[in-house]
């Protein structure tokens, strides 16, 4: 590798970070209201409250629904992921050593993105469902119980329902017959035969490693709307390559800006659960 990295190298490994970054950095971010493009360090997110209808008399005048409209303000802040690249390691491996570091990098910033976003889905101050796990009954009656908690709260059932599911609390579904069957569920979307999703009771279920409490007793699970969290991206996934003589490396270095918000707390349920429970057996 020439220590006066060419442009077209640099563009291509942007690129490689890129696609990275889109194929297995996030999984969630396309469940969000995403807004891209951010200038500044701050966005804000329209919250429209509900309006009443109303009727009028003849040649009357309507009354207006004066449905509230709140600005939810997202701050973005900054994430770097970098690494060093030795000049003489590069020579003596057999793998694409700029591929390996996008990929690391992308994924770094992309596990950022979800974290961000599950936070604000934990700061909900509503109690969680709690989940009864002794047999697949009960698994069974606690995702309903969630799903009817979005519906009891007139949260829009428009194909953007999302659900988050420890890997331990996705094996407890698929011991629910109409949870693992394809006769109950579906795979419509590429992006959800992609993340090994499944769409049950309206709901898109995904599995998500970097849940809270995971493989613990004090897990949590989630259900919510793609309308309840918004995430503010600013600077997109940028990489930057530099030459450092001394060090005979270079480092190759990764950046973003971004910050998650929450929109509508009544459109996410928590569930809780213990993780570290066996899986039930009917």
């Amino acid at each position: 590798m020439s220590t006066q990295i060419d442009n077209s190298f640099v563009r291509q490994y942007e690129a490689d970070a890129h696609d990275a970054f889109q194929r297995q950095g996030s999984k969630i971010l396309n469940t969000v209201r995403h807004k891209p493009g951010v200038k500044g360090s701050t966005t804000t997110f329209q919250r429209i409250g509900t309006g009443t209808a109303t009727t009028k008399a003849r040649h009357g005048v309507i009354t207006p629904m004066n449905q509230e409209h709140t600005a939810i303000e997202c701050a973005l802040s900054d994430f770097y992921a970098g690494d060093w690249v030795d000049k003489l390691d590069e020579l003596k491996t057999n793998i694409d050593e700029r591929g390996a570091v996008a990929r690391g990098g992308a994924w770094a910033l992309g596990r950022k993105v979800d974290e961000q976003i599950i936070a604000r889905l934990a700061g909900t101050a509503a109690a969680p469902i709690a989940w009864t796990v002794t047999s697949a009954a009960t698994v069974r009656n606690a995702l309903i119980e969630m799903v009817e908690a979005l519906d009891d709260a007139d949260v829009p059932d428009d194909g953007d329902r999302w659900g988050l599911l420890t890997p331990r609390a996705w094996s407890m579904a698929l011991t629910v017959r109409e949870f693992a069957s394809s006769d109950y569920v579906g795979e419509d979307r590429p992006y959800m035969k992609r993340a090994q999703a499944r769409t049950w009771l309206g709901v898109n279920w995904l599995r998500h490693t970097g849940l809270p409490g995971k493989g613990t007793a004090t897990a949590r699970v989630f259900a919510y709307h793609k309308s309840a969290i918004g995430y503010g991206s600013g600077a997109q996934i940028t990489a930057d390559i530099t030459w450092h003589g001394d060090r005979a490396s270079h480092f190759v270095n990764h950046w973003m800006s971004g910050g998650a918000c929450l929109i509508e707390e009544a459109g996410i349920v928590a569930g809780a659960l213990d993780d570290s429970a066996a899986i039930p057996t009917g």
